[in-house]
């Protein structure tokens, strides 16, 4: 159950259709998912929203598209996002991940979150070697 309004018409703000707008031609189409919609309850949230989600997942970095999909469902899974694991699974989809790569990503998912537990209970410290790899800070 939600926990805001989306207002019955968000693009009669100019801001809130700016950002649509944008989200279209980045996206190449016009959906407008409920994330966007739900959060158009406050224009300036959904800018910066928008904007950080932009700039990590819409423009081009060092990782591929459906890697960067990959991780944002693996920390949407680990968050309990239901929404998210959702939609960040359909967009590695949509770029091209199959869904033995799927199960997979589940199964690492799944094994990373037992072994955390494990060790935040067990605290061995960390390895010399671990640490020494590290790069210098400053």
């Amino acid at each position: 159950m939600s926990t805001v309004s989306p207002p019955a018409n968000p693009e009669a703000d100019p801001r809130v259709k700016a950002v649509f707008d944008d989200i279209r031609a980045t996206r190449g189409n016009d959906f407008i998912n409920n994330v966007w919609r739900y959060l158009a309850f406050d224009p300036q949230l959904l800018e910066e929203m928008w904007r950080d989600v932009k700039g990590v997942m819409a423009t081009p970095t060092l990782l591929d598209p459906k890697t960067k999909e990959f991780i944002y469902a693996a920390v949407s899974i680990a968050n309990n996002c239901e929404y998210c694991v959702h939609s960040h699974l359909a967009a590695a989809r949509a770029k091209g991940a199959s869904e033995a790569e799927i199960a997979e990503l589940i199964r690492i998912v799944s094994t990373a979150g037992r072994t955390n537990h494990i060790l935040n209970a067990i605290r061995p410290p960390v390895d010399a070697a671990f640490l020494a790899q590290e790069p210098p800070h400053g």
